[in-house]
């Protein structure tokens, strides 16, 4: 399952377009079948400040803990908070009610430079 209007990362995180030039950000379902069931989420602070290909959080399963990556730069305006209590919610819903944050980017152009759903399918299909 891989939508076609989202961009992607080689690090199996998903970006789209969110409010008031904003981008949400999550882990694909590639990522969150392949770390198993989801225990804890770890997220930076609305107002940090992120850059791309760099941690800003960590996703920790019954198998093991794996680094979130910035897909872009820039300052984090959101975070899902819901995740606290409902970690396992990027199982059942990677790309829906489990996104991670919401990052405005330093540059929205870095955005087109990001994996599209075609060339993100063909990395996960070799992985």
């Amino acid at each position: 399952m891989i939508p076609e209007d989202l961009r992607y990362t080689a690090e199996h995180e998903w970006l789209a377009p969110a409010d008031a030039g904003a981008f949400k950000v999550g882990i694909t379902d590639f990522a969150q079948e392949a770390l198993g069931d989801i225990v804890f989420v770890q997220l930076p602070e609305v107002g940090a400040k992120v850059q791309a290909g760099e941690s800003f959080g960590e996703v920790e399963s019954t198998k093991s803990v794996s680094e979130i990556y910035a897909p872009v730069s820039g300052e984090i305006v959101a975070v899902n908070a819901a995740l606290d209590a409902t970690p396992e919610v990027l199982n059942s819903d990677p790309y829906g009610a489990g996104w991670l944050v919401e990052l405005k980017a330093d540059d929205p152009a870095a955005v087109d430079a990001l994996l599209d759903a075609a060339a993100y399918g063909e990395l996960t299909e070799n992985s």
